[in-house]
């Protein structure tokens, strides 16, 4: 049986985690440090070993689980596809939804934890009107990964608790020192955590690199010719390999012609955008059009648009503000104030 007080935090390693262990015993809870093995490989096996040692610093239990096989199939492999399908994928966002809060949470499940706890920097809340749970941004917006949180679901949500919502990157150093853990100066870890070095030799070992092709522009006149559609990222200005009087922008990857589009940067616009199914948070369905805020990439900052409801539940995003261009595949994420309404898929860009 669950115990109410008993709490399991996702460790990896890092000074983030290390310090939501220390808070989470401030606050109370009974605190088991897990990590969820997702590479085999002596890096993961270097932050199991740190995740371990911040344990016995603070006198609390550290339990390892292998997740490998899990990761393989609902990640990487999906990235691989997605690229060969002409996609750009951002694969932390479904990560955290499909991979490592399941993961966190059946160990959880195992170990008699009601609730599971992360590192991430945002925080939970539960609306009064309608009892729903919600992501909303950290106070410190530089550190802010709400984009990263926006597929989890109301189940999921009920179980969370992020403790560094309030805090300051600097703050968390600080207070890992004063503990006196062996990651309070360990440096911030990598985007996409599976691949190091460039994401195209990742690719091309996997057999996903892609054939040569065409480069055309919106009409169709062929430029030049690229190297594979997976090297190539929608609005990429460098590295595209043609010379003209003005720059270039990649606009389009069709993937049925094998054709990488350019255009000049009055090209490399969006005004809307279409996604596929929503993960709604604020509420339960989108019954007709509403103002809110958009971010269409992690790096991206928040813009005004109107979104309206489509058919297959997806929904169209339409700027007030033509947008530099993003790429089906990413992630579009909606806000209103400093509170996620959800989040989806972009399947397709309109451009400006």
């Amino acid at each position: 049986m669950a115990r109410e007080g008993r709490i399991a935090l996702g460790m990896s390693g890092g000074v983030d985690s290390a310090v939501s262990a220390a808070l989470l015993m401030r606050a109370g809870y009974e605190v088991v440090g897990v990590t969820c093995r997702f590479h085999d490989d002596e890096a993961s096996a270097a932050a199991a070993s740190d995740a371990a040692a911040v344990c016995g610093r603070l006198g609390i239990a550290h339990v390892e689980r292998d997740c490998t096989g899990a990761f393989e199939r609902q990640v990487v492999a999906p990235f691989v596809d997605a690229y060969g399908r002409g996609l750009t994928p951002s694969p932390c966002v479904g990560c955290n939804a499909a991979c490592k809060l399941p993961a966190l949470v059946a160990v959880a499940d195992d170990l008699g934890c009601a609730r599971v706890a992360t590192g991430h920097y945002a925080r939970i809340a539960q609306l009064r009107e309608t009892g729903r749970f919600v992501v909303k941004t950290a106070l410190d917006a530089r550190k802010d990964q709400s984009y990263m949180l926006a597929l989890l679901s109301q189940e999921q949500l009920a179980r969370l608790t992020l403790p560094l919502g309030a805090m300051t990157k600097p703050e968390v150093r600080v207070l890992a020192a004063d503990l006196g853990l062996s990651v309070a100066e360990k440096p911030e870890s990598q985007d996409v955590c599976f691949i190091e070095g460039d994401y195209r030799d990742f690719l091309r070992a996997r057999g996903a690199a892609g054939e040569p092709g065409d480069i055309v522009d919106r009409s169709g006149r062929v430029l030049g010719r690229h190297a594979g559609l997976p090297g190539y990222t929608v609005g990429q200005r460098k590295g595209i390999g043609i010379a003209a009087a003005a720059p270039y922008y990649v606009v389009e990857k069709r993937a049925d012609s094998n054709e990488l589009v350019v255009g000049f940067a009055e090209e490399a616009l969006a005004k809307a955008v279409r996604t596929g199914r929503m993960n709604w948070q604020a509420f339960a369905t989108l019954d007709g059009p509403r103002a809110a805020m958009a971010k269409l990439r992690y790096r991206s900052r928040a813009t005004p648009c109107i979104i309206e409801p489509q058919n297959g539940q997806g929904v169209r995003i339409a700027m007030r503000t033509p947008q530099p261009t993003t790429a089906p595949g990413q992630y579009a994420v909606l806000y209103e104030g400093d509170t996620v309404l959800g989040g989806g898929m972009i399947e397709e860009v309109e451009q400006a």
